[in-house]
């Protein structure tokens, strides 16, 4: 198991592990392929483990440790952070698609409106920060363990929400949780819409070998950007 100082979760119930060799169990991913039975329960657990997390509260938002170090100096909120990174997404995607670029200037104005719309908030919950059915194994009683805990930080849980709902489609809605904020979630929708497809379009000027694949995402992940436009 990793040395590093987990948060009170580990502690409640909530099982994390930067190995993937020391849980006997597969990926939920398969699982969910092989024996959609067994993985609803495993899905439910994972869902009290999540509701159990993100009720940790942070003073701050950033990587746990940094948190726990009083290494956290930005004064930003977390919408602002995402509102740099999405307009930034946007402009390096508008460079490498025509599509893009002629919808930048209405994608801008609705970005900055989704974000105006979010109001402060001055406590962060802690999130994996990239969670799929990918990130979680399943040990042989048939509890979820978090792996690629790396990316741990406090912030808004509404973030891994809107990650969560991507990851893993149809079988979201038991995860979902009542009380998200509404504002939040449509601004990090369109935001994460933006990252995937300004990312993949990096990676195909790269080496990345399976190309069609990165534009497959490309494509899905624009169409909703666009659809932002007619909502």
């Amino acid at each position: 198991m990793s040395n590093v100082t987990l948060p009170e979760p580990r502690r409640r119930g909530c099982r994390f592990s930067e190995q993937s060799w020391d849980v006997r169990g597969g990926r939920l991913e398969a699982l969910l392929q092989r024996d959609r039975d067994s993985a609803r329960a495993v899905m439910t657990r994972l869902s009290e483990m999540l509701a159990v997390m993100h009720a940790q509260r942070g003073p701050a938002f950033g990587k746990v440790a940094h948190v726990a170090g009083d290494e956290v100096c930005d004064d930003r909120t977390c919408e602002q952070v995402v509102l740099g990174r999405a307009l930034r997404d946007l402009a390096e995607a508008a460079r490498c698609d025509s599509r893009v670029a002629a919808a930048r200037g209405p994608l801008g104005r609705v970005t900055r409106e989704l974000a105006a719309a979010v109001r402060p908030r001055h406590a962060y919950g802690l999130i994996h920060g990239e969670l799929g059915p990918d990130h979680v194994l399943v040990d042989p009683d048939g509890h979820p363990v978090l792996i690629d805990i790396k990316g741990l930080m406090y912030f808004d849980v509404e973030w891994e929400h809107v990650f969560l709902r991507i990851r893993f489609g149809e079988d979201y809605p038991v995860l979902h949780r009542a009380g998200l904020d509404e504002n939040r979630l449509r601004f990090y929708r369109l935001a994460t819409h933006l990252s995937l497809v300004a990312g993949p379009l990096r990676l195909r000027e790269g080496d990345f070998p399976d190309r069609a694949f990165m534009w497959s995402v490309v494509e899905a992940h624009l169409r909703h950007a666009l659809a932002h436009l007619t909502a």
